[in-house]
């Protein structure tokens, strides 16, 4: 099975029958070229990358946007639409006195399977106490927790709340938590590594694309800046194929991919057997 566990579905169709909310959705997050895409689109999309399941990210930064900017409800809406195609993922802000509440619903209610954070968006360190009840949340459900780290395109954001090093307590203080650090951390894909080879509950993505084509960025950070031979023996196990769609084209990364001297089974891995075991679940 072929897993992208970064995708976000702001501009699908079902969820965008207001303009004014898609505007402000072209505005927050500084995606303005591509249009509202179908349902039928996307699958499209999927089956031209030879994907079989998108995990779907929610994007809560009410402490800086005034409201959710993709709700959980609106993912709930599009898993029941497509459940052999999306799984859902919640998404709350730290900062709100409400967010352990309403992560427990989601979870509860709505049963999403995993949390979305944003540090750098919601300007919150990710050993900050706000988030303590989250990650305690996510441990008595067995959910997993993403966070976007490293470098982000989206306007007002601070990088260094999503610098990989920042994740290290929270790998150590909760060891049966699984958090992925997305992104490899880019740029700091070594301290990555080190978190990786430290914290067997640490994962991270490839849901980064900053320079080049993708085979291109995928060759200097995944052969270079960190060698093949320390995934191929070592890290295999936690490393998920992520597209950080739609600002980046999935079949352009899911190709690549293959272009990497990464023996079979690492790419078997890579592709949806470590999603699996991150999300906790089969499916």
């Amino acid at each position: 099975m072929f897993i992208d566990i970064h995708v976000f579905p702001a501009f699908y169709e079902p969820i965008n029958g207001d303009p004014a909310k898609e505007e402000l959705r072209h505005r927050a997050l500084n995606i303005h070229k591509n249009g509202t895409a179908p349902l039928k689109h996307i699958f499209n999309q999927m089956n031209c990358a030879g994907l079989d399941r998108l995990c779907l990210l929610p994007q809560d930064y009410t402490s800086r946007t005034g409201s959710p900017l993709v709700t959980n409800d609106e993912i709930r809406t599009l898993v029941d639409l497509a459940p052999d195609h999306f799984i859902g993922f919640a998404s709350v802000d730290p900062n709100e006195k409400d967010a352990a509440d309403r992560l427990e619903d989601a979870f509860a209610r709505l049963d999403l399977r995993g949390l979305y954070l944003h540090p750098g968006r919601q300007r919150f360190f990710p050993a900050d106490p706000c988030a303590e009840p989250l990650y305690r949340i996510c441990e008595q459900y067995d959910r997993p927790v993403l966070f976007h780290a490293g470098f982000s395109y989206e306007p007002d954001t601070v990088t260094r709340y999503g610098h990989p090093l920042a994740f290290e307590e929270i790998a150590e203080q909760h060891p049966k938590l699984r958090i992925c650090v997305s992104q490899f951390g880019w740029p700091w894909c070594r301290e990555t590594a080190m978190l990786m080879l430290k914290y067997p509950n640490i994962y991270t993505d490839t849901a980064c694309l900053y320079f080049d084509s993708a085979s291109e960025f995928y060759k200097q950070m995944l052969t270079q800046d960190v060698p093949i031979t320390w995934i191929d023996r070592s890290l295999r196990h936690q490393i998920m194929f992520g597209s950080a769609n739609p600002r980046f084209e999935q079949i352009r990364m899911a190709n690549s991919l293959s272009t990497l001297d990464f023996r079979d089974s690492t790419l078997d891995l890579i592709r949806g057997g470590n999603a699996l075991a991150f999300l906790g679940r089969k499916f």
